[in-house]
């Protein structure tokens, strides 16, 4: 049997403890039997070989990628099928001004009121049955909310009702049901995120790592 291959590239704002979680997603990885590299510099990205891994997991927030780092990312996902997994800002705040990241990931962030002190409930989007929520049932975080700006073809697998009670904010006359995990197609490769994980302490509880550790499966390029 072949050894699957990922790659974890972490860096940009250290809020979001990237090199901690980096750490944490590649014991998750190799307990499943990944070969997993881990790098700190987008560099990284541009090395000519991402099509010989299954799966990419970017843990970058607010930095700046050039067409060079982030062109072998979306070709190796849309022509080779290497999957693409992460959560909160690492992934879905990574670039603000790259559109196709965007395009790739499925959403931005854009708000989260109350920062990181706010104690709210995912609800699993139970008519959207799929391998990675099965039998996990709606459970409480005490984390940023996030709100973001989303792909309307995303299979969202869980949302939060947004703003939660009580947070106030600029939104508050727009309650929604904000999508938190959601999985996607770009092209061959597959797509997973989660917008839990303002930093290990949040993944390294049972649900959200247990999210986490599916999608990386569910991610990874397909035998």
């Amino acid at each position: 049997m072949t050894t699957r291959r990922s790659l974890i590239v972490w860096g940009g704002w250290d809020g979001h403890e990237p090199e901690a979680v980096a750490d944490l997603f590649r014991e998750i990885l190799e307990a499943e039997g990944f070969d997993v590299e881990v790098s700190g510099t987008l560099d990284r990205f541009a090395a000519g070989d991402l099509e010989a891994h299954d799966l990419i997991v970017p843990i970058v927030t607010m930095s700046t990628i050039t067409s060079e780092q982030r062109e072998p990312v979306t070709r190796a996902v849309a022509d080779a099928g290497v999957g693409l997994a992460g959560c909160h800002g690492g992934m879905c705040d990574a670039f603000r001004n790259d559109t196709e990241w965007q395009f790739m990931t499925g959403g931005q962030w854009v708000a989260h009121p109350g920062n990181d002190g706010v104690t709210y409930r995912v609800e699993i989007a139970k008519e959207t049955p799929h391998p990675i929520t099965e039998g996990i049932d709606d459970f409480e975080v005490t984390s940023e909310q996030y709100y973001l700006h989303t792909d309307p073809g995303n299979t969202v697998l869980a949302t939060t009702r947004f703003p939660w009670r009580g947070v106030g904010g600029p939104h508050e006359a727009n309650p929604c049901a904000m999508p938190q995990v959601w999985v996607k197609q770009y092209g061959r490769g597959r797509v997973f995120y989660n917008a839990l994980g303002h930093n290990r302490a949040v993944l390294e509880e049972p649900t959200p790592r247990e999210l986490m550790r599916r999608g990386f499966l569910w991610a990874a390029r397909q035998a």
